[in-house]
């Protein structure tokens, strides 16, 4: 009787197995959709577009994207974590869902948990930019202003509990200020009123504001990472305009529900990757302001093992708390 059940075991296990691997070999069948948790025109939406347009030809099916924005990046990111675990929804995740867990006292998911990573597409810098007609010609007069002006200078961001907040969160800690946060569902939304002068300044990501940093409409002041852009050279970090203590870049990168069948993720992974690593897609990176990653699995776990311990640190500090 034992050695019948052992039998019927170890073939429950090959059948998994052979399974598993003939899901792997015949996927995809159908469309794949990528879930952005931010509105059109954004970091988040760009990559994501500009992954989807060489997937959908190497895999042999339309790769999509779909935009669900909302509740600082986590209402795409809820959807995704209950959907079916079949390897047709993706997510095209960022830093600021290691940022959630820390500073909303309720989310629906567990980003460590519910997710599978993929890969990291890519880091993008981000910016201190204020308008061209600014009067703010550098970091330290805007800190000077910030002081006499008290919660009268602003600046926008694509939510609570972004990198963005984060952001100018440690910047007023660090230089004694006070400035009003103006939260926004993404980026777009963001530069139209940084353009207009609704808001001082934003400290977001090269990407959407590149454009306009080229046109002279955007006066950019320092990037918040350790070191410059490559993008854009001649723009000092905030360690090197007197604000030292501030390193923070985005990235973002493709994840899966955390049950989709690891060979799928890994056929995913190793496609994407050849994408990332290709010169085409480096130099469309390039010329946003971003850095292709294309990382492991593994690596994209620990990057968000680390990230989230990190910024758990900085929300406690800040004593940033969102219902």
């Amino acid at each position: 009787m034992l050695k019948k059940v052992t039998k019927n075991s170890l073939a429950s296990i090959l059948l998994c197995g052979m399974v598993g691997a003939a899901s792997a070999q015949s996927y995809p069948t159908k469309t794949i959709t990528i879930v952005v948790p931010f509105p059109p025109g954004g970091t988040t939406d760009v990559l994501a577009r500009a992954v989807a347009q060489k997937l959908g030809p190497v895999l042999g099916q339309s790769v999509i994207v779909d935009n669900k924005p909302g509740a600082g990046a986590t209402l795409g990111a809820g959807l995704v974590a209950k959907s079916n675990p079949d390897g047709y929804t993706l997510f095209m995740g960022a830093v600021h869902h290691t940022i959630a867990p820390s500073v909303y006292k309720t989310l629906p998911y567990s980003f460590e948990k519910d997710f599978a990573p993929i890969t990291t597409v890519a880091l993008v810098p981000n910016i201190m930019v204020v308008s061209a007609s600014s009067p703010y010609k550098n970091v330290k007069e805007v800190i000077a202003a910030a002081k006499a002006k008290p919660d009268e200078l602003s600046y926008g961001s694509n939510g609570n509990g972004t990198a963005q907040h984060m952001i100018g969160t440690q910047f007023q800690m660090i230089t004694g200020t006070k400035l009003l946060h103006v939260p926004y569902k993404g980026s777009a939304p963001l530069t139209t009123d940084l353009l207009g002068g609704q808001v001082t300044m934003s400290f977001d990501t090269i990407t959407p504001v590149l454009p306009f940093i080229r046109e002279n409409k955007l006066r950019p002041l320092a990037v918040t990472t350790a070191k410059r852009s490559s993008t854009l050279p001649g723009v000092p970090t905030l360690a090197e305009a007197g604000v030292p203590g501030i390193n923070i870049g985005t990235w973002f990168g493709l994840l899966a529900p955390a049950a989709t069948p690891k060979e799928v993720t890994a056929k995913l992974n190793a496609e994407v990757v050849k994408i990332i690593k290709s010169a085409e897609f480096q130099k469309q990176m390039f010329d946003i302001g971003a850095e292709p990653v294309g990382n492991t699995q593994a690596q994209m776990a620990k990057q968000i093992a680390d990230e989230t311990a990190k910024f758990s640190e900085v929300a406690k500090a800040a004593n940033i708390s969102i219902q």
